[in-house]
């Protein structure tokens, strides 16, 4: 990966740079403890055009425990972007200016290839529309990975958001790498796109799609629950029309297997039951954790 100037989409990335990735996040357990000077003098730029809680304050995290620094904002109503009308080209321009490397979060789909073109320094899409988020999807491999001990042999059950989800999205296009069977179940107006299933299906992996919780959990080794998006849809009656479903109710922890586990990227709604959080099958703030040594590692091989 140290000739990989950015990190736009997890497609840009072989089984080889995903595994040296999760490696270099499992070495950077211990030096998130003890802090480092690795990135000492670097400055990361967070341009968050969205609403973020866990991928902004992981990657501010990640950069100030390899002895970096951080600038950017995280309310594009403070910036030029958003009380302006500056374009984005223009704002990539001024930032890489500021920056070693710019960390972007953006509604419209393609904004971080966009943002690539325009910049000199490294660019990471923390985000892009409905399109793609690939250091989700590296995290969440990660967490996989540490708690099940590998990722080749399990079957996984992708669940409810699956057309405007984009950690879903770059988390199948990752597990195209992988000897996985996978299960995809949503809504039918929430399906996954045709796409994606081909990938998948190229790739050579069992696929199976249902349209109900019951069906995908009772044999899945892990449980990666969505939530529906409202943001997402272009019709707030589309929207109307599926909200509500695809709870994973505290009873329907009887289908699982003993030791299922049970993921979310966050935020939640309503998809997860608060009681299920204190069972030994809710993995999804260990899953928050691996964000931080998942991103210290990004960073640390992008810029080192």
């Amino acid at each position: 990966m140290g000739v990989l100037h950015n990190l736009i989409s997890i497609q840009d990335l072989t089984r080889e740079d995903i595994d040296m990735i999760l490696d270099r996040a499992t070495e950077m357990e211990e030096v998130a403890a003890l802090r480092s000077k690795i990135l000492d003098g670097k400055i990361m730029a967070c341009l968050f055009f969205e609403p973020s809680t866990r991928t902004r304050l992981s990657f501010e995290s990640a950069m100030l425990r390899l002895g970096g620094s951080v600038l950017g904002f995280a309310d594009v109503g403070v910036s030029s972007a958003g009380g302006k009308g500056e374009t984005l080209a223009d704002t990539i321009r001024t930032v890489e200016r500021y920056a070693d490397v710019i960390v972007i979060r953006h509604p419209l789909d393609g904004s971080a290839r966009v943002a690539a073109e325009f910049a000199n320094c490294p660019v990471i899409n923390a985000g892009s529309g409905a399109e793609e988020h690939p250091t989700q999807a590296l995290l969440d491999l990660y967490s996989i990975r540490k708690m099940k001990g590998s990722i080749d042999g399990l079957h996984i059950a992708l669940c409810g958001d699956l057309k405007y989800g984009r950690t879903v999205h770059s988390l199948a296009m990752a597990l195209t790498e992988y000897n996985v069977e996978i299960t995809l179940a949503a809504p039918e107006q929430l399906a996954m796109k045709p796409s994606i299933i081909a990938e998948l299906k190229r790739a050579g992996l069992s696929v199976r799609v249902v349209n109900d919780l019951d069906g995908a959990i009772r044999q899945a080794d892990v449980i990666y629950m969505t939530r529906i998006q409202r943001e997402r849809f272009p019709d707030i009656r589309e929207y109307d029309a599926v909200k509500g479903r695809f709870r994973l109710k505290y009873e329907d922890l009887e289908l699982l297997k003993e030791n299922a586990i049970i993921l979310h990227p966050l935020p939640r709604v309503d998809e997860l039951d608060p009681r299920i959080d204190t069972t030994p099958h809710a993995k999804y703030f260990d899953q928050v954790e691996a964000g931080v040594v998942t991103r210290m590692a990004i960073l640390d091989l992008i810029l080192s």
